[in-house]
């Protein structure tokens, strides 16, 4: 169940990222992330902190609600967790 909730998350991520013509490396820098770490984020590999969360939204230029917005409350509920 956290494995689907990290790859959608990572899948948000990643889809703003090419929303903005960037590959994961102009991404990490601009949040100040590893690359490699940017890569294990979209594929669901890594869960993010606040802090990185935080982070993703200032280089998206975003508040934190629209990177989550994936997660409706319906979308929460399938994923079960506790």
């Amino acid at each position: 169940m956290a494995r689907a909730a990290l790859e959608v998350f990572g899948r948000s991520v990643r889809e703003r990222r090419l929303a903005r013509g960037w590959t994961q490396e102009e991404l990490a820098e601009a949040a100040d992330l590893h690359e490699n770490y940017v890569s294990r984020l979209e594929t669901g590999e890594q869960e993010a902190g606040l802090l990185v969360i935080l982070r993703l939204c200032r280089a998206f230029e975003i508040v934190p609600g629209e990177l989550l917005a994936p997660f409706s409350l319906g979308q929460l509920r399938r994923l079960g967790l506790r």
